[in-house]
């Protein structure tokens, strides 16, 4: 397959990309690097486009006929998009629009949708099933869902095939060490939590009246890498017309405070906490099932220990300190 992977310079979509070319497809690479990095899609062409540029979208589907369109362009922070949820709309479903009516008007008839746990809210129940009630509780989450909604009047109306991956809370690295987590603007308990370590700095753990076992939120990670693994296992089920919407998680909750320890026991170093007010937006626990993508697609994490997902992110942050940029020049030494 010919692959298009909007967004694809990014912390998730660089990694769906090398598994994309690990397992012998091609790709090309749309993306406007206001929060992603050309290092990160190494000799992969990379065309730096905006997805609300409409025509740039038109003219890229018109060069090149795509096979199949991986999305990940999408603004992310949940608690921003409380504050500028016309951003989050404008970029999440108007730009997903135009996406999607370039591909309408080229003919192409697969995505692979990286939508999100936001859509469910505040859950009833845990685990969190794909048939959970969706109610957000942030724009982003609500953009998230309305694409969804438009995903499937697009399967209905043009016989777009898709499949829609919601996630709970991406982490860790590349094994390699070469790619990670580098977000301009960083809202993640993990690469936040190891900056700490880092640095010496102090970690803000917002809410700690939550009703979980010690007060602190309780989120469920799923390494990246297993992340990148479920996008291509999605392939295989993508036909025209049809759809398909599966959670990925471990299927294992932690909390915020657990995640401190952790960190603490991987970097061998003390992590100076403060409790500050919860976020807008935060639900107070999110664990996924992923029955249906184990028992559809054979799809299980491979990192299923929070240990092993903060250790290989811990390898990326110390080994990057700046994410991908070059480190300072050293002054010269006699």
């Amino acid at each position: 397959m010919r692959i298009l992977l909007t967004g694809g310079a990014g912390y998730v979509g660089s990694h769906v990309l090398r598994a994309v070319l690990e397992t012998g497809h091609d790709a090309v690479v749309f993306d406007d690097l206001s929060n992603g990095h050309a290092e990160a899609t190494g000799d992969v062409e990379l065309v730096r486009g905006d997805i609300l540029d409409a025509e740039a979208l038109r003219k890229l589907f018109e060069r090149d006929p795509f096979d199949c369109v991986m999305h990940f362009c999408g603004l992310i922070d949940s608690g921003e998009s409380v504050d500028r949820p016309d951003r989050y709309y404008r970029v999440n479903v108007v730009g997903g629009l135009n996406l999607l009516d370039a591909m309408v008007r080229a003919d192409v008839k697969h995505m692979v949708f990286s939508s999100s746990a936001a859509v469910y809210g505040n859950p009833q129940s845990l685990p969190i099933g794909e048939d959970h009630p969706t109610a957000p509780v942030s724009p982003y989450g609500w953009s998230k869902l309305t694409f969804e909604h438009i995903l499937e009047s697009y399967r209905r109306a043009f016989d777009v095939g898709y499949v829609s991956l919601r996630y709970f809370n991406a982490a860790g690295a590349d094994e390699s060490g070469e790619i990670g987590e580098a977000h301009l603007r960083e809202s993640h308990l993990i690469p936040l939590v190891l900056r700490a370590a880092l640095t010496g700095g102090t970690f803000t753990v917002f809410g700690d009246d939550y009703d979980t076992r010690d007060g602190t939120a309780v989120r469920d990670f799923v390494h990246v890498s297993d992340l990148a693994r479920a996008h291509v296992d999605s392939l295989r089920v993508l036909e025209p017309g049809s759809s398909h919407i599966y959670n990925l998680g471990s299927g294992t909750g932690h909390t915020v405070n657990e995640v401190i320890e952790v960190a603490r026991s991987v970097t061998s170093r003390d992590i100076l906490c403060e409790t500050g007010p919860p976020r807008p937006g935060d639900p107070p626990a999110l664990v996924a099932s992923s029955e249906r993508i184990q028992r559809e697609l054979g799809w299980n994490p491979k990192y299923a220990d929070l240990a092993d997902i903060v250790r290989s992110a811990w390898n990326w942050h110390r080994t990057h300190p700046n994410g991908f940029e070059a480190p300072p020049a050293q002054a010269p030494t006699r």
